[in-house]
């Protein structure tokens, strides 16, 4: 049956479905297979139940956040302020675009948002300063990396529902990585921009500092509002997503006033055609994960692995590696629904922790959205910078060999993921 279910899956891609689409044909189809032993009425009530959990109201509220600070002009007031503060650098724009990308990666949760947002006007522009397309490129895919690792993540928020896990230490796990991830990359950025020679800008004098500071204030403090409140107990994770959404409507409208209000409805419906693509994908995984979870390959998965190690730090290398190459030909979100039924139970008997181990697969797949030659990632920033895709490949390889030397270190060394979480109660 097991066999059925993922020939007919994968049949199902090839011929053009949807992802969703063919999860569900395909639990269908082993559904149908079973005959009596399984009453048909389970495939709808399966498919509400994996989306039936208050901690998912957080996804679209997280997209819309993202959208309205796009759309708002609070994008391009942090560019400005990151230019201020690290513009005398050698290569700043190379900096500029990390630093506006760690500060983006506190309210959106969405990697290819930020890609979208910040590429738009810093490709152009390191292209005129002779930084080459290649390199504008990766360096805008490695900066959008950070959106789902820096909470929130709507990776993180997937997670939890599959593992029953706790959505706010999840996102306390990624701020650590995270910050090593954006100050690799940053070296990286420092490295080249010696060996290109690229061109830095005039120091801007503390008084210029603090007037950018000042213009982006509003912007800058949204993050404060996700991170800071979830951290200091002062609202949940969904509260954090809702304030931050109110929080982003007023400055857009009458703070920074680059948002109309007659544009509110064709964001709500971008914001909720994202979110509704998440949320069938979780819908679709619930018959399809149940029919995975009765043919008991869990089972045969941990038995074959317990069989070469039952160190957990040699079986976390081992999953890595698998969901390495699965994260070059799926993307992160199919992926982690596909694969995690199996891949939970066995870091559950092997006693590694549940949230280290959320937030290295979280990571690992992340990986997978800049990684040659189908990362979703390079096709974006192509696309929005409108750059040939071959040389991003080249370009990107620094920043992803460090960002699997930060898997690595996530693996190897479990407080970089759980002292954090340790702190809340």
């Amino acid at each position: 049956m097991l066999l059925l279910l993922f020939i007919a899956f994968i049949l199902a891609l090839i011929v053009g479905f949807d992802v969703g689409y063919s999860m569900v044909l395909a639990a269908w189809l082993g559904v149908e297979y079973r005959g009596d032993a399984v009453d048909p009425a389970m495939m709808p009530l399966s498919m509400i139940a994996g989306v039936d959990t208050y901690a998912l109201v957080q996804v679209p509220l997280f997209i819309l956040a993202g959208e309205l600070m796009n759309r708002g002009g609070l994008t391009l007031r942090l560019i400005d302020w990151a230019q201020a503060i690290v513009g005398r650098i050698k290569g700043s724009l190379g900096h500029v675009s990390i630093l506006t990308n760690l500060i983006m990666a506190g309210v959106s949760g969405s990697a290819v948002a930020d890609a979208v947002a910040t590429g738009k006007p810093l490709i152009p522009a390191m292209r005129k300063e002779g930084y080459g397309d290649g390199f504008a490129g990766a360096v805008i895919a490695a900066g959008a990396l950070l959106g789902p690792i820096i909470p929130p993540s709507i990776p993180m928020v997937v997670y939890a529902q599959l593992a029953s896990q706790s959505v706010v230490k999840l996102f306390m796990a990624g701020i650590v990585p995270g910050l090593l991830l954006a100050a690799g990359f940053m070296v990286i950025c420092s490295i080249v921009a010696k060996v290109r020679d690229f061109p830095s800008r005039p120091p801007v004098p503390w008084a210029g500092k603090a007037r950018a500071t000042g213009r982006a204030g509003w912007a800058l403090l949204m993050p404060l509002i996700v991170i800071g409140g979830i951290r200091f107990g002062l609202v949940t994770d969904t509260e954090a997503a809702v304030a931050v959404v109110l929080y982003a409507l007023f400055v857009s409208l009458f703070i920074y006033r680059g948002l109309k209000a007659k544009e509110l409805p064709k964001i709500l419906y971008d914001a909720g055609r994202s979110a509704a693509v998440i949320l069938f994908l979780l819908a679709a995984a619930g018959p399809f994960s149940w029919l995975v979870a009765e043919s008991q390959i869990s089972n045969t998965v941990v038995d074959t692995i317990q069989s070469w190690s039952t160190n957990p730090v040699v079986v976390l290398l081992i999953i890595n590696g698998f969901l390495l190459l699965i994260g070059c030909i799926i993307e992160p979100l199919p992926a982690m629904i596909i694969f995690l039924p199996v891949l939970i139970p066995l870091g559950a008997q092997l006693g590694i922790d549940p949230i280290q181990f959320g937030a290295v697969v979280v990571l690992n797949l992340m990986i997978g959205l800049m990684h040659p030659p189908i990362g979703l990632l390079l096709f974006v920033v192509s696309s929005v910078g409108r750059i040939r895709i071959a040389p991003v490949m080249w370009q990107i390889l620094p920043f992803l060999g460090w960002a699997i030397v930060v898997l690595v270190l996530t693996i190897v060394f479990p407080p970089l993921t759980t002292w954090l979480p340790g702190h809340l109660r």
